[in-house]
């Protein structure tokens, strides 16, 4: 298990597990400013690993509890909404797929 530096300007902090699965822990003191609109460059899953009130969003949809596993496709804009107390997330990143085009 490796534990990134908070150096990197992000309102969490990442745990890699050794399968590769990311442990994302965002800490009671985050502020729900730094919590952006943001889109990824991989289909990933994520799921809460902790009880709580937290949110997330897909654009043009309403805000939905994480109280089960979320897909989120690659570049689909998405954001957490801030909850009471901390949140821990599990984040698997699919493997992407080649597909040959002529």
């Amino acid at each position: 298990m490796e534990h990134l530096p908070q150096l990197t300007g992000k309102p969490y902090t990442d745990i890699i597990e050794a399968d590769g699965t990311i442990s994302r822990l965002f800490p009671t003191s985050t502020k729900p400013k730094v919590l952006k609109w943001h889109m990824d460059d991989e289909d990933r899953t994520i799921t809460a690993l902790n009880k709580t009130n937290w949110q997330f969003q897909f654009e043009d949809q309403l805000p939905v509890p994480l109280n089960g596993p979320i897909f989120i496709k690659r570049h689909q804009w998405h954001r957490l909404i801030k909850g009471d107390g901390s949140l821990m997330i599990s984040i698997y990143k699919h493997a992407r797929t080649q597909t040959n085009k002529t």
